[in-house]
């Protein structure tokens, strides 16, 4: 199963099954909104009845409502998410650890943490974002936090979903789901299809911008038995299966004619289009000695599989010249764009396959004051890239088939990491009213990059190799003030591996993580308010085609040092209006200021902004629930501007995101107990805004789309 090369590498992470709960199938890295609230850092659940309010589908909807989250859109549908936490960068999700019920889930987490897919939000049944000391648990990056990503448990007896809905632009979703469980055995099956034409209007050209998506998943669960008796087994599978084809393009557009027309798509990338596909295996086994002591061991292997087959470069260079000319007045560029001028347009196929499989074990054991957990695990993970261009010319507004560019060394070469992990922690009950939390994690990893001169590989070169070994501490309190008052502090290093490139032993990003608040917790009301400060000893940019450093489209490069400071605030209420009407209230806001405090190239300065961090994010949800069957929920977003790279500040023409408000409406009426449908309003207010500018060229926020579904629970 495991390819050997090099000297082994050392990892450690650790998974939190649900409190013994009565199937381990579902595993969460909190649990639930109550254990969120003791934990000695900022813990945020987004259980399933949340997630049904405004029957989202898109991961960057579902996630504004926590706070200390940075979302960066890109195709308007979600469908490769850029999440950001605490300023550590957004950049595809690549610096905080990312999972599927407990499992590592991006498509190489060491060696290419870009997570290009990413899990179908619309399956999922909840949603775990666990930040500060705590997340030594976890990684490999440990410098912003984690996302779980919990997928439907197996349910107690026979029961299932079936949920249809049809919106604008043909867009149309089916998801269906039964499962079962009979004495000691049991299983969920689990289909998800969404298809849409998108909103873009692709020039002189047929063909949409929307998607399709297949998503299959299969979990079968057996047990020993009595879950309450000593000795008790239990093994849990799940295998899963995705497919995608999305009409998508990194080329956007210039700034003018975002102005004139923001759903517009220049006719050189009508042939834009990535297929790809994800296989996902898991076995879970627990063993559960006694009340206090129990084992679970996890294996798993994904593999995902992708040609994103998109414009790469025009007339030579790089597509985002063209739009930066275009800005610039330039009537030749902008002539290309529209299709009046001649130019050789390559199309590059971004032809990659990952594999990422491992095995981790985990003992939980709670011995007087103290719950200790401690795990290991063994993981490897591969990106291996086969990229050759097909070059077109553009001639009197037609795209005409000219030849096949083969790969460079750059374009043909593979990527590996092996990484062994280990962590262990302890929450010691001090007193009733003080709990300490000691964590220590250790992390030992190779990587290399290997190229090849040739397309049958038969000549390759070492072109790096990465050696890391790592040991993070952390440090968590929590004070009961009374029954509703809780003060928490605590602190812990940050650490993400740089990826492999054309450079030996880059250093990785580290950091120092400070958090201290407080809490306030009671029948109806529940708030928080908290500060963050994080000291980046090396701040490291990990350089691609989507988010480029300069021209380096490739490996990593450092930053400097640069601080990160910030405030947290959420509540939650539910306000009850009449007899049988209630109004649930939800408010979260984060201030963030990140900047450069030392810079290690002369291209950055002093005081320079970290890209995609805005300095002001707001989310507001209500509503009216009542119960003779009609519940309707508002959800407002507000966010702030943001720098698309460093120096913004001193070019802020073309380098900023635009500040966005974007409000949602969905409205729920319940026929019978089983039967209901739904209307839903994305963007509602219409207000559209340039939400992301790379990797090259202004991109809109999506459209005010009305969808009706329909939902049978039987």
């Amino acid at each position: 199963m495991f390819k050997n090369f090099g000297s082994t590498v050392f990892i450690c992470s650790v998974v939190n099954v649900s409190a013994y709960a009565d199937s381990i199938e579902e595993v969460t890295i909190i649990g639930n909104r109550e254990n969120a609230q003791t934990l000695p850092g900022s813990a945020h659940v987004i259980d399933e009845q949340a997630l049904l309010k405004f029957e989202y589908t898109d991961i960057n909807r579902m996630m504004r409502q926590v706070p200390g989250v940075y979302l960066q859109e890109e195709d308007g549908f979600g469908l490769r998410p850029n999440i950001g936490i605490r300023g550590a960068g957004a950049e595809r999700s690549e610096k905080i650890t990312l999972l599927e019920d407990g499992v590592l889930i991006a498509p190489a987490p060491y060696s290419a943490p870009a997570a290009y897919y990413f899990p179908t939000a619309g399956r999922m049944s909840g949603i775990e974002v666990l930040k500060g000391s705590s997340l030594l648990k976890y990684g490999p990056s440990t410098v912003a936090g984690v996302v779980n990503l919990v997928s439907a448990p197996i349910p107690e007896d026979s029961s299932g979903v079936f949920n249809v809905e049809s919106g604008e632009y043909s867009s149309n979703k089916a998801h269906i789901r039964y499962g079962n469980r009979v004495e000691n055995m049991g299983f969920l099956l689990e289909t998800y299809q969404a298809q849409s034409d998108g909103f873009k209007r692709i020039d002189r050209s047929p063909e949409n911008s929307g998607f399709d998506i297949e998503d299959y998943m299969l979990k079968f669960s057996v047990n020993g038995g009595d879950k309450n008796q000593e000795n008790y087994q239990q093994l849990d599978v799940k295998l899963q299966y995705s497919e995608e084809s999305s009409d998508v393009t990194y080329v956007g557009l210039s700034d003018a004619d975002f102005d004139r027309d923001m759903n517009r798509r220049y006719g050189l990338t009508a042939l834009d289009q990535m297929s790809s596909r994800h296989v996902g295996f898991s076995a879970r086994h627990l063993f559960k000695v006694n009340p206090n002591l129990k084992f679970t061991t996890t294996a798993y292997r994904n593999s995902f599989a992708r040609d994103w087959f998109k414009v790469d470069k025009i007339n030579g260079n790089g597509f985002g010249r063209v739009i930066d000319a275009a800005n610039d007045g330039e009537a030749n560029a902008q002539g290309i764009l529209d299709g009046t001028v001649d130019a050789e347009i390559s199309i590059k196929h971004n032809d990659r396959e990952y594999v990422s499989e491992g095995v981790q074990s985990i003992v939980d054991w709670r011995w007087r004051e103290h719950a200790i957990q401690g795990g290991v695990r063994y993981h490897e993970d591969s990106s291996d890239r086969f990229q050759p261009s097909d070059i077109y010319f553009q001639r009197e507004s037609a795209l005409i088939f000219d030849r096949v560019s083969q790969p460079s060394a750059s374009n043909n070469r593979l990527e590996e990491a092996k990484a062994t992990s280990a962590h262990l922690m302890d929450v010691w009950q001090v007193k009733n009213d003080l709990a300490l939390t000691l964590g220590v994690r250790y992390e030992n990893i190779r990587m290399q990059q290997r190229r090849y001169s040739d397309t049958a590989r038969s000549e390759s070169t070492l072109s790096a190799t990465n050696q890391i070994e790592e040991i993070m501490t952390g440090v968590g309190v929590t004070y009961e003030l009374n029954n509703q008052w809780q003060l928490l502090a605590g602190a812990h290093t940050g650490f993400a591996p740089a990826s492999p490139s054309d450079q030996n032993n880059i250093e990785p990003e580290k950091s120092t993580n400070y958090e201290m608040g407080l809490r306030f917790s009671n029948a109806s009301f529940d708030a928080s308010a908290l500060t963050f400060y994080s000291d980046y000893s090396n701040k490291v940019t990990n350089c691609s085609v989507a988010f480029p450093c300069g021209e380096l489209t490739t490996g990593s490069v450092s930053e400097g040092e640069a601080s990160i400071a910030g405030i947290e605030l959420s509540l939650s209420q539910n306000l009850a209006v009449t007899e049988g009407l209630t109004v649930p209230l939800s408010v979260v806001y984060t201030y963030t200021l990140a900047e450069i405090s030392d810079p290690a190239q002369s291209t950055s300065q002093k005081g320079e902004a970290l890209p995609y961090t805005p300095k002001n994010v707001l989310n507001i949800q209500t509503g009216l629930e009542s119960s003779f069957g009609w519940n309707t929920y508002l959800s407002m977003s507000y966010v702030d501007k943001m720098c698309i790279y460093n120096r913004c500040g001193n070019d802020s023409l073309f380098s900023e995101t635009e500040e966005t408000v974007v409000v949602d409406l969905t409205s729920h009426y319940a026929f019978s107990e089983g039967l209901s449908m739904y209307i839903k309003w994305d963007n509602l207010l219409d207000q559209r805004q340039i939400v992301a500018r790379s990797p090259g060229g202004a991109r809109p926020n999506k459209p005010r789309t009305l969808t009706v579904g329909f939902k049978l629970d039987f």
